[in-house]
């Protein structure tokens, strides 16, 4: 596949610069049994390659459609973890403005329906867009929980959906003909971040708690096996919970070098600023669910020992995608943003195909076969990804950055 570099012109130097400085008096890297490990240094990346012919949702300007054609978003708009919504549908509301000013003879909507993340909430949504004849894809729903209480839904009614972040390994396994997954599940996602903790972080002991959700569990579960004989100790929190203090107390005593939390930021943030406060010194790593400036906002200083891992593109190290999220939504690019930008860009480059009832759209995106900016789109017959990959963050002076491809 041809890819050409594109490039930050951004003052590398100078930002190392103040990261070391702000190391300078930091014990060296490496882990610690003592669970006094200090963060080890990667440095941040700036630049990311992206296809030579990526398709975009312009197309060819040329395209002509029926009206009244919508794609609907249903996931989180409120609730403890709307951000991660909003960035997929901005992303998405990215791509439909720039198909519609292209393709003035195509002229597609965009309906959205929310689901606050809850799998007990989800149903009602997802059955009112369903129900919307003009809907003929869905890009979403954005958690893995409310995907697994929906599927069957979509399925009875024909209606294809792309989810740009559930993870969960199970959703594929369910038969469903309607469900195609945009990024990496957590079996791909668990081993790489395994192998991050104990290799690039260089964790000798690592802790793992995870939350009560499908997303948590599956992902738990599958980091817990790849992590092998450096798992010391693991430990569950609850959906809402506030005081992690009884947690904290086992992982104080297990003295481990890395922490790795399987689960959302409205928890995983006061998680980690709590297990900082109780003296806790080593490295938080927490993954997709977690890696939102929300995180930030929420644990405050002690977001510093942050790192995260999700099987999603640094969308604002691409500058004509960052530069035109930015003017949409006064904000960078999110994590899963260009994933929900790249799921809506497949379904409208079917419309201008001339796909544009429900079982035309959704036998495109089965046989589809083509890059996206994110990654190359091509999905095996349970509606998987072929090989995706998993990229690396970390907080750095107040900010997420990333530091590349870590599986």
């Amino acid at each position: 596949m041809l890819r050409k570099k594109v490039t930050i012109g951004a003052a590398v130097a100078a930002s190392v610069a103040l990261f070391l400085a702000g190391c300078a008096n930091q014990p060296s890297t490496g882990g610690s049994s003592d669970g006094n490990s200090s963060k080890v240094d990667i440095p941040a990346i700036t630049s990311v390659d992206v296809p030579k012919d990526a398709v975009l949702p312009a197309g060819d300007g040329k395209a002509t459609c029926p009206a009244g054609l919508t794609i609907g978003y249903v996931g989180a708009e409120t609730g403890p973890n709307a951000q991660l919504g909003i960035n997929i549908y901005n992303g998405i509301q990215l791509a439909i403005d720039q198909h519609n000013e292209a393709n003035k003879g195509c002229q597609v909507g965009f309906k959205k329906f929310d689901t606050e993340g809850d799998p007990n909430k989800a149903t009602g949504p997802v059955t009112q867009a369903v129900n919307e004849t003009d809907i003929v894809g869905v890009v979403g729903l954005p958690f893995s929980g409310e995907s697994k209480a929906t599927g069957n839904i979509f399925e009875q009614q024909g209606l294809v959906h792309i989810t740009p972040s559930a993870t969960n390994p199970g959703l594929t396994q369910n038969g469903w003909k309607t469900f195609f997954r945009g990024l990496g599940n957590d079996a791909v996602q668990g081993p790489a971040a395994a192998k991050f903790l104990t290799d690039k972080l260089e964790a000798k002991k690592v802790y793992l708690v995870q939350d009560d959700s499908d997303y948590g569990i599956g992902l738990g579960t599958q980091t817990s096996k790849a992590l092998g004989d450096a798992l010391v100790g693991t430990d569950k929190v609850t959906t809402g919970q506030k005081d992690f203090s009884a947690v904290i107390s086992k992982i104080i005593n297990a003295k481990p070098d890395a922490v790795y939390y399987a689960g959302y930021y409205a928890e995983g943030a006061p998680f980690d600023q709590q297990l900082v406060n109780k003296g806790y010194k080593g490295t938080f790593v927490g993954p997709d669910g977690v890696k939102d400036d929300q995180f930030i906002k929420l644990a405050g200083d002690a977001s510093g020992n942050a790192y995260f891992t999700c099987p999603c593109i640094p969308g604002e190290l691409i500058p004509d995608f960052e530069s035109a999220y930015k003017k949409l939504a006064s904000a960078e690019p999110g994590t899963y943003s260009i994933e929900g930008y790249d799921a809506a860009t497949v379904l409208l480059s079917g419309i201008d195909k001339g796909k544009t009832t429900r079982a035309d759209l959704l036998a495109w995106v089965k046989d589809y076969d083509a890059d996206g900016l994110s990654k190359h789109y091509k999905w095996d017959s349970t509606g998987e990804l072929q090989a995706p990959a998993v990229y690396g963050y970390k907080v750095e002076n107040g900010k997420i950055v990333p530091i590349g491809t870590i599986g």
